[in-house]
């Protein structure tokens, strides 16, 4: 394991803390979710931003098999999800670690990404390099680069990856990764109230239907999140 975050789930299946996940989908199948299963309660809740939907921060990083693993289910949900759920990513950044370099390298990659419109295009492309090819895209170089094999032209990313505003995404993203007290990756947070995670959910699989509830939960409780849908 390259990072003390990818081995969350597996110290707290070793020590008894989470339930097998073949355990944990089977159960899901006979009860309705509940708070601490496959879902939990902030430990503080956090403001979100004014909107008629419903708001899902999902906390990712690209050198994260499990962040990967959710990222076409995460796609396909927020296809259904459209028009009654607002999804922003947050790129993780572990502040004091010995891994806090490169994510905040993979953190100004996204948010370039973001600035320029392509994270739709791009998002799976730049998981399969930073995890499966082990490509290196902590820097401008090496993250223009790849950008240009996929199409994207330099100049224009290097003046997006320069940009003040890129710059104080990253650190907003360090700030919310403490914020919101995420120990484990995937993690997404819906209304700033409820997470789910691996552990949580019984795998990344089940995730998304843990967010399912937390969203029809929500939207009982703020009808007006529901118009749009």
């Amino acid at each position: 394991m390259k990072s003390i975050l990818r081995t969350t789930l597996l110290l707290a299946v070793a020590t008894g803390i989470a339930a097998s996940p073949l355990q944990a989908a089977a159960a899901s199948h006979h009860q309705p979710p509940r708070e601490g299963i496959p879902f939990s309660r902030l430990d503080t809740i956090q403001p979100v931003r004014e909107s008629a939907r419903t708001e899902a921060l999902e906390f990712f990083w690209y050198d994260c098999g499990h962040s990967q693993a959710l990222e076409q289910p995460l796609q396909a949900w927020t296809e259904r999800h459209r028009d009654d759920v607002d999804l922003r990513r947050v790129p993780a950044i572990w502040q004091g670690s010995r891994e806090e370099t490169a994510q905040r390298g993979h953190a100004r990659l996204y948010y370039t990404l973001e600035r320029l419109g392509l994270v739709d295009r791009l998002q799976t492309e730049a998981f399969r390099a930073v995890h499966t090819n082990e490509q290196d895209l902590i820097t401008e170089d090496t993250a223009a680069a790849w950008a240009q094999s996929q199409g994207v032209d330099q100049d224009r990313f290097r003046e997006a990856y320069r940009s003040e505003e890129v710059g104080r995404s990253v650190d907003e993203a360090a700030e919310l990764f403490v914020r919101y007290g995420i120990n484990e990756l995937p993690t997404v947070v819906v209304q700033g109230e409820y997470r789910t995670s691996p552990t949580n959910a019984g795998g990344v699989e089940a995730m998304p239907e843990a967010m399912d509830h937390l969203v029809a939960q929500d939207q009982q409780r703020h009808p007006a999140h529901t118009l749009l849908h």
